[in-house]
């Protein structure tokens, strides 16, 4: 008798833990609301998307594209933000000159459990959205977004995209992909040209051992915490993800050391300064000498000139 009351307690127990888990699902927004979003990314001042994801402008990703990994790194580090860097991937695109820079969109996928991806596919169709749950943060993709998506690693049954969606991606988007997880179609993706993907592995397995849980949301690729509007940069080394607040100064201070190596690299061969003159904290003379060469060679440097010239107002470095 008390066996048989026992077992049922813990059945008692196991259905109410089931059912908050389902309502706790049902009661959270696939999609993060403009509130969360904006409290999320407070320390981001500027424009934003009308659902409060950050925007960082589009030239300040321009110039992103010749940012150096270690340059971002070193930055972000100096702030702080030390779990910003993911390595280990595997290129769509084998260009060593490729680099993949945009404003992340994420998502997050967990393992498929029927009961649950059930609820989420009505829920997300009440909430306006169409078909299945794989392309709804592809519907929301727009021009310079890298779609980012944690798939917990996953690849037999898991491959996120082909052929199909990857063109879908391009598309709206016409940039690319940051997946910790599978795709298939690498042969159809490989000739889409300006798509750039980075992810764990290929499989011939269709998705069907994974589900969408959330979009927008915080989410976690590998080392790193993901907020919607990081800025992507990624390159043969691996990906960084760069808050939005720090975008433009990681740019500025990418441009300062390129000016300062070039300058350094120059009169070391004119014979002007020595190695260990240029490897240490220059004197004012250099400084003066810098800044000089800086102003006449405006029209040759490998950094616009408007960008030099706000550099020179600015003497902090």
């Amino acid at each position: 008798m008390k066996n048989r009351l026992f077992q049922l307690i813990v059945c008692a127990a196991v259905l109410v833990f089931a059912l908050l888990i389902c309502g706790n699902v049902a009661a959270q927004e696939i999609v993060m609301s403009k509130e969360d979003m904006m409290a999320f990314t407070a320390e981001w001042k500027g424009e934003r998307f009308s659902d409060g994801r950050p925007k960082v402008p589009d030239s300040i990703l321009e110039r992103m594209k010749l940012v150096e990994i270690e340059e971002a790194w070193g930055t972000l580090h100096e702030k702080g933000y030390t779990q910003q860097f993911e390595g280990n991937w595997k290129p769509t695109h084998l260009d060593p000159g490729g680099v993949l820079v945009g404003r992340a969109l994420t998502t997050r996928f967990m393992p498929k459990r029927p009961d649950i991806d059930e609820l989420l596919t009505e829920k997300g169709h009440k909430d306006g959205h169409i078909g299945g749950r794989n392309s709804w943060p592809i519907d929301m993709l727009v021009p310079h977004d890298v779609y980012v998506a944690d798939a917990y690693g996953s690849v037999i049954g898991g491959p996120i995209i082909g052929g199909n969606l990857g063109t879908a991606i391009f598309s709206n988007s016409k940039n690319g992909v940051v997946f910790d997880g599978s795709i298939r179609d690498l042969a159809q993706l490989e000739k889409i040209d300006g798509f750039n993907g980075f992810v764990r592995d290929f499989h011939p397995s269709y998705n069907w051992n994974n589900m969408m849980v959330s979009i927008n949301r915080p989410t976690r690729i590998g080392h790193v915490t993901v907020l919607p509007g990081d800025v992507v940069l990624a390159k043969r080394e691996g990906v960084v993800f760069i808050p939005p607040q720090f975008a433009e100064e990681v740019c500025k201070r990418s441009e300062l050391v390129r000016l300062r190596d070039l300058f350094g690299f120059r009169r070391i061969k004119e014979g002007v300064y020595t190695p260990g003159q240029v490897d240490q904290r220059w004197s004012d003379t250099m400084e003066r000498d810098f800044s000089k060469w800086l102003n006449d060679h405006l029209d040759e440097l490998p950094v616009p000139k408007e960008q030099i010239q706000e550099l020179l107002k600015d003497r902090s470095w």
